[in-house]
């Protein structure tokens, strides 16, 4: 199956609004309304249709069958184990994925919520058939709702707190040898820690002018190449003892963006939490596994 272009899916996607008087503006986000993103063959197709009465198209789902044939869809709203994020509240969104590789995540949003979604600066408006002020209004799409803020004093305490408190906690599931419990921590807590001081020390470099990307899917971009290094070398695999070497060179990571940010916004660096974990880890990375108590 061939892939079907850009122009023929945007004509699909306008000819489905056009041909619908129920879908009354139509307005593109995400990445292909992002002037700063290289455009490649995997960008979805990010797409708001500002509906009225939207439980009409919610009575039977089959109306967006027209869109092409699917590999699967994913409707959040639907969902129990994965509900929707709570800023979606009041819309109803489709996230197909079709069998000739194309993807749409599509979000229904009532007329009444409209001025919830459309404060995204990547927000581009292709279709409004009542000209509404509020769309009328809407600037030229940009990534300014999604720069890095500068952080507050208490952000960064709070952001070295949770990555040395979480270390410390780290040590003794490495310890017991729990693995998935490891990487878990490691990948969703600690990490998290470390991308957000990251993304405050690209935000100072470029004097929070700039995206660095959910996740940090733009820090090849942004990062200083031996920075970027360092953190693609905190991605490990399962075995142990090169789970204690990436938690290490993630501590070396964090301690040099950490040092930067610091004294970016004029105070000192933690630096005697540092020691005292670092040691602390360095201690139970020597730990016997039959030791009977921890000092």
């Amino acid at each position: 199956m061939k892939t079907r272009s850009e122009q023929q899916m945007m004509q699909l996607i306008m000819d489905v609004a056009n041909q619908n008087p129920a879908i009354r503006a139509v307005l593109l986000n995400g990445s292909r309304a992002n002037p700063n993103v290289e455009q490649d063959i995997f960008q979805d197709y990010d797409i708001i249709y500002v509906v009225n009465n939207l439980s009409n198209f919610l009575n039977n789902h089959s109306w967006i069958d027209v869109f092409g044939d699917r590999m699967i869809l994913q409707m959040p709203e639907d969902m129990e184990l994965y509900p929707p994020s709570p800023e979606l509240e009041g819309a109803f969104s489709y996230l197909m994925q079709f069998m000739d590789g194309n993807r749409i995540d599509l979000i229904l949003v009532p007329l009444e919520n409209l001025s919830r979604f459309v404060d995204d600066s990547l927000c581009k408006l292709l279709l409004d058939k009542d000209d509404m002020i509020s769309l009328r209004a809407l600037a030229p799409a940009s990534e300014n709702s999604y720069l890095v803020n500068k952080p507050s004093v208490r952000a960064f305490h709070d952001c070295c707190n949770e990555f040395w408190y979480t270390s410390a906690g780290l040590a003794k599931s490495i310890w017991r040898g729990q693995i998935t419990y490891t990487k878990q921590l490691f990948h969703h807590v600690i990490h998290d820690a470390l991308i957000q001081m990251i993304d405050w020390h690209i935000g100072f470099r470029y004097h929070f002018s700039v995206n660095p990307g959910k996740y940090g899917k733009f820090y090849k971009k942004y990062l200083e190449p031996d920075l970027y290094h360092e953190l693609i070398q905190t991605y490990r695999s399962a075995e142990l003892p090169e789970l204690w070497n990436a938690l290490f060179l993630t501590i070396k990571l964090f301690q040099k963006v950490a040092h930067h940010v610091a004294e970016q916004l004029g105070i000192p660096y933690p630096l005697t939490e540092h020691q005292y974990i670092t040691e602390y880890l360095q201690h139970v990375k020597q730990l016997p596994k039959n030791a009977k108590q921890i000092y």
